[in-house]
């Protein structure tokens, strides 16, 4: 029932834009508020008939295709999620490689062509914009005092990269996307969820958990990308304008990711200043060297080379072009 209601809007909104030069946009999930705010300013700011994924009934793993088949000029990807459709993506943001925001970024920066170049030959769209959430950490209702203690616990992932670490860790990987989290956390269905400190406080994820893990593993990077028919209509000052608008939205989104996830994590555990969001009181868990040291441990031993296999599979120059770019940025290297 809910992929037919998916299918109606859909459609209804291609008929009521048939005639329309405004960008069809599906913006980021409504729980993201802070994000949202952003984006849809921007699309506001440009005329564009901007609507949240969820509010319209889209699911993240559905971008890509649904942005292929030109049902929306400019979608915002999870690209955790979306990279089952093209495990290249999940390069930018390999769960233990980018464990802090200027690591991010220098990846980020060194992969941009590579992974514009895929999308437009696979998926026939253009990068506008790529940018993190921030640090993703850990949100439990069960006990924990360090990695050891995620071992047998059902553990929210989004990316399969991550779904490795955690089964190296012992923890049972469960695939939820973020507006799923919350109920799982209330029902039982997992123990843990990972997600950056800003979004899990706008989700309200401390109400259903009661200890927070500030072990970062990645940065969760996201993007807007636009439907490669719709941008080659436009005219070079068009193009121009627009790609000056979408940096403005990139450098601004990774200004939030830099900026706000400090107060998030003071909040969560109840600590001042709190400014920017909900106080709550989880109890913080105190990280061991050993703690920091086994994301990266998992990321050589799993992470790696499980990635290294899916992505050779399709592309046998994936994991040197990685090694290229990421890796030597990360000084890591995929043999």
């Amino acid at each position: 029932m809910r992929n037919v209601i998916s299918g109606l809007i859909i459609s209804f909104l291609l008929l009521t834009n048939a005639n329309s030069a405004e960008l069809k946009v599906a913006g980021n999930f409504t729980k993201n508020v802070k994000h949202v705010a952003i984006e849809k300013a921007y699309f506001e700011s440009i005329n564009a008939n901007y609507n949240p994924m969820d509010v319209i009934g889209i699911k993240a793993p559905d971008a890509l295709r649904l942005l292929k088949a030109g049902t929306f000029d400019v979608m915002s990807v999870q690209i955790g999620m979306a990279s089952r459709d093209e495990p290249l993506f999940e390069g930018i943001d390999l769960i233990g490689v980018s464990t802090d925001m200027a690591k991010l970024k220098k990846a980020v920066d060194s992969y941009r062509d590579v992974f514009d170049q895929r999308l437009q030959e696979k998926f026939n769209a253009k990068v506008m914009t790529l940018w993190p959430f921030g640090p993703q950490m850990f949100y439990c209702n069960a006990k924990i005092n360090g990695v050891d203690d995620l071992k047998g616990l059902k553990i929210r992932s989004f990316t399969p990269s991550m779904s490795a670490m955690l089964e190296y860790f012992g923890a049972t990987p469960v695939t939820l996307g973020f507006s799923d989290v919350y109920p799982a956390l209330q029902k039982g269905v997992v123990s843990c969820g990972v997600t950056s400190p800003t979004s899990s406080n706008t989700g309200k994820w401390m109400e259903v958990t009661t200890h927070f893990m500030p072990l970062s593993v990645s940065g969760a990077v996201q993007g807007h990308f636009m439907n490669l028919n719709t941008w080659n209509k436009m005219s070079s000052s068009e193009q121009a304008k627009l790609e000056k608008g979408f940096k403005k939205l990139e450098n601004d989104l990774w200004d939030l990711a830099n900026t706000v996830n400090d107060d998030a994590m003071r909040c969560i555990v109840g600590e001042e200043p709190c400014e920017k969001h909900t106080k709550y009181n989880l109890k913080r868990v105190t990280l061991s060297d050993a703690d920091t040291a086994k994301v990266k441990e998992a990321a050589l031993k799993v992470v790696l080379p499980t990635w290294k296999k899916t992505c050779n599979s399709v592309d046998k120059n994936c994991t040197d072009t990685w090694n290229k770019t990421v890796g030597k940025v990360a000084g890591m290297t995929i043999k």
